[in-house]
Order: C-alpha cells, then structure tokens, then sequence
C-alpha cells in the first residue's frame, strides 16, 4: 500500500494521542499492537490500559498542565503514561534513568514535576532528590498495577486536545543546562504519520525500538510511527549490541531506527553474532558511512538504509526519500506528510543576516514544520532567540544541491556527540571548574574510533595542585552520568581565550594534538 493508503485503512481522528490510538484499536483490535519481553498487548488492551492509568492519575490528583516525570528505560509503562497523561491534559517529562542526583534535581525541579514514576533501578535516585524539591512529588515504580491502584476512581472523560502541549524533553545546549523542549500532541501524530511516508511502513511491520524512549526518535518515529501504520513495536529495554541479531531474528523485526554509533559497534563485531535469514528490511538513522552503507546492504542484507536530519526541536525535518532517489551521505529532502497537499517541512540555509545563501554554499539551517516544538519550557528568551522570521535556527552548517538535497557540514553549538547523546560541553565546564583545584576547564569533542564524538576535557590546575587526571575524572563521574564523563584529561598551561575573554574552543578543536597528549582513561 502507499503511505496514504495504509492511513486510510482507519477512522479520521482528532490529531490527539488517544484518538489516534483509539481510531486502530476500532479497526484492529486484536492487532498485536506492542510487544515486550513475553508480553503482548493488542491495539484494544492497549486502550484500556490507557484507561486505568488515566484513572490511576486522577487519583493521584494529576491536572491539566500538570508535569508528571517518566524515569525509566524503555517499558510498556513509558508508552501508556504518555497517552493517558496527554489524554488528561497533562505532559510527561522524559527523564534519563542513568542520571545522577544532580542531573535529576535539576530537571524535576525546572519542570515543576508534580509526580516520578521510575523504574526501580532508578528508585533510590527519585528518592534521595524528591525531598529537596519545592514541590515534593509523589513517587510510584513503573511495575505498579495500574488498574488495582486506580480501581476506586473511574477514568475522567479526555480532555486533552491536538495543540496541547503532551510531552517535555530536556536537551543539552550551550548554556551548561538543559532546556525542556516542548511539543503538542499534534506534533507528535504528525511526526508518527510523516515517518509512515519516510519508510513507507506497512501495517504488516515489525519495528524494533532500541533508542530511548526519552529522547525523541523513539516517541516520534518508533512508537508513533507504529501507531499511525497500525504496525507492531517491538520494545526493548535498551539496545545489547550482542544480542541484536539474536533479537531481530527472534522477534522477526522488519525496520529499525539506530544512530552512527549503533550502526559501527555493529559493524565491528564478531560475524557469528550474526543471524543469517533475518527478516530486517528497513533502518532509519544518520550519518551512514560509505562503509556503514555497503556493509549493511552487502554483508548484512538490509536492502533499505534511509538517512534523514531532525533535531529535538523540529523532528523529521529531513530525509532520503524511500521511493525517489537516495543520495548517499546527504540528509535528503524536506520531509512529506503521506498526503501529498501537506508538506512537513520547509528547510532553508541562510547567512548570519537570514539571507537564504546560493546553491552549494554553507550556511546554518533553519526548519519551518507543522511540527515545531511549541517553545523552551520556562525560558521565554531562549525561545524567541530560537526563531527568525517563523523558522527556527538549527545552530548546525549545512548546504543545499541544485536538486534540494541537504548536506550536513557541523554544529555552530557547543554540543558534544557521544553515543546518540547530545552532551552540553558548557555543563561539563561548570562541573570540573567546581573541583577546588581547578582554574579554568573546557570540554570539546574529540573523534571516536566508531563515529560520532568522544569527550576531552582541557585543564588548567592552581598552582602547586597535586591533582590527577584519574581524580578529576573520578570527581566528574561522581556529578555526571556515565555518557557525559570525559574520556581524555589534559592539563595545561593555559587555554586559548577569545578578545571578550570567552574560552575560544573553535581554537582548541583546531589542535589535532590534544588528543595525543591528553590521558586516555579508557586504557
């Protein structure tokens, strides 16, 4: 079927979560909607668990506008909340399990979370921050039963609508805190229903998800895209590189979404972990290396790798079209709505002055999308800072072919890519230059040997300090999670300072020996 097709096969719907869920479990209810471990859950028994935890939240006293934290790795629980929370006209707070006190304080209290659910793993780190928060949420595992909790409340009507906003997700900037992206339901349906005409998904799919259900790909593209197919999400906790084709071949995964790094530990692991046979078809992700390219359609027999260029604040934004021409390395074109009257994206290269630039020229990229972030949770400023003349500034360089295919160049920001996480240096910064023997820190990202960044920090100690690479790097992790503590320690002298007196890190990255000088904390 193609795309259009395979959206009308249901009942118009709202554009909010629950209608659009509700408008697949009226037209395929005993549809195996989600798959966990043993665990399966129909289109229909999805909806009534959407239900109970509606029930459950009302109990617990969730209202409109209210922010409930999910802290979790993937589960089946991350997926329900989301809708019962939306349906409720309240918002879910994507946070990191792996985060540490600090990390957690900061987000729970920038959001104003009036509740936590969190896996257990994660218990002791929502308990020991909840009591130094104004607000002091209530707590609740994600392995609780919903509907014996929520039994003595039935479920309030839904209220929530298409602009509402549904769901926060904290992304690193530049400013050494994270900042709430803000999106509406309608934003997240569209999304899901534009990477139905991305991979041309079917309804017949099987899509593993194997990123985070924090972060965007996996609500916008994994879960919503299966939805608006009326396809299956096969949902693991995290992504086990060698267990991969164990699982796609047992579960007979069809498509896939995956990240550089993903795709290169994959890559150079052993080939008996290969499963010959397997079922998978599709893979979505970005950068793919000519390596990566021919590896995976030779060796590994994945006939269909898309690349595309999305960010937090404008998913979807971009990509290789399925069934035109694949340029390989570039992000594609601006992304399509599976009705052809509705175009997703507009994208554009524009000077510092927001001139649009010539063909072939680089130039930052700037996205206008139905499917926007609604704005900077609690952060007006960086908001308006965020648009010029209705399109939001990508910080990243790019440039556009005669044919309207863009090409990606670098990130203006100072963000850190490490292992599908996006890592604000500045934080970093703030972070090592606490530790009482430090003068000045700066944090750049240094090439990994399987793509993508690996952090170095760059030191200059007071005078007559004893302190150890090893020891700095202890007080990092003691501070950060595990993804944001540098790799590489290199103490020096001095750092190289712009003329308003702003650590020129543009100059650092210049130096190709700072890697070889520093100490690998690896070895």
């Amino acid at each position: 079927m193609t795309p259009l097709e395979v959206l009308r096969r249901y009942q118009a719907h709202d554009y909010t979560l629950l209608g659009v869920l509700a408008s697949r479990a009226r037209a395929i209810p005993e549809h195996s909607f989600m798959e966990f471990g043993d665990a399966r859950l129909t289109y229909s028994q999805t909806l009534a668990r959407v239900h109970e935890a509606m029930a459950l939240l009302a109990a617990k006293g969730v209202k409109p506008g209210d922010r409930v934290a999910v802290m979790s790795h993937n589960h089946p629980a991350t997926v329900i909340l989301f809708v019962a929370l939306a349906s409720i006209g309240a918002i879910m707070v994507g946070l990191n399990p792996d985060f540490g006190e600090k990390e957690a304080r900061y987000v729970l209290d920038h959001s104003q979370s009036s509740g936590i659910i969190c896996s257990p793993a994660a218990l002791p780190t929502a308990e020991a921050v909840v009591g130094t928060l104004p607000a002091r949420p209530w707590i609740m595992t994600n392995t609780a039963n919903f509907a014996a909790l929520g039994k003595q409340h039935s479920a309030p009507v839904p209220i929530g609508r298409a602009d509402d906003a549904c769901i926060i997700i904290y992304t690193s900037g530049t400013t050494g805190y994270p900042k709430g992206v803000i999106h509406s339901q309608n934003s997240v349906v569209l999304a899901g229903e534009g990477f139905v005409r991305r991979m041309h998904l079917q309804p017949e799919e099987r899509l593993l998800c194997i990123l985070p259900m924090f972060h965007v790909n996996a609500i916008f593209y994994s879960l919503f895209g299966t939805i608006a197919a009326g396809a299956t999400l096969l949902l693991e906790e995290k992504f086990s590189a060698s267990n991969f084709w164990k699982t796609v071949a047992a579960r007979k995964a069809t498509e896939t979404n995956t990240i550089a790094v993903v795709m290169n530990i994959l890559m150079r692991r052993s080939r008996e972990e290969f499963v010959a046979g397997h079922t998978l078809r599709k893979i979505y992700g970005a950068p793919f290396s000519p390596e990566i390219y021919h590896v995976y359609e030779e060796e590994f027999g994945v006939p269909h790798l898309i690349e595309g260029y999305g960010m937090s604040e404008v998913p979807g934004a971009c990509s290789n079209p399925f069934d035109g021409e694949r340029r390989k390395g570039a992000m594609g074109k601006p992304s399509l709505h599976p009705d052809p009257t509705v175009n997703l994206a507009e994208v554009r290269i524009v000077d510092d002055d927001s001139n649009e630039v010539p063909v072939g020229t680089t130039g930052e990229i700037v996205v206008r999308t139905p499917t926007i972030m609604k704005g900077y949770y609690r952060d007006p400023e960086a908001t308006a800072a965020a648009f010029r003349n209705g399109f939001f500034l990508t910080g990243d360089l790019g440039w556009m072919d005669a044919d309207g295919y863009l090409w990606f160049v670098a990130r203006k920001k100072d963000v850190i890519r490490r292992r599908g996480e996006n890592i604000s240096g500045a934080e970093i910064d703030l972070v090592a230059g606490d530790h009482p023997e430090v003068v000045e820190a700066a944090a750049i990202g240094v090439p990994a040997e399987l793509g993508e960044d690996e952090v170095l920090l760059a030191v200059v100690k007071k005078t007559g300090s004893t302190l150890t690479e090893h020891a700095l790097a202890q007080w990092c992790r003691a501070r950060l999670a595990p993804f944001k503590v540098p790799r590489y320690v290199l103490f020096v002298d001095a750092l190289p300072h712009t003329p308003t007196h702003r650590i020129a890190k543009f100059e650092m990255r210049k130096d190709p020996t700072l890697k070889l000088r520093a100490v690998d904390l690896a070895q």
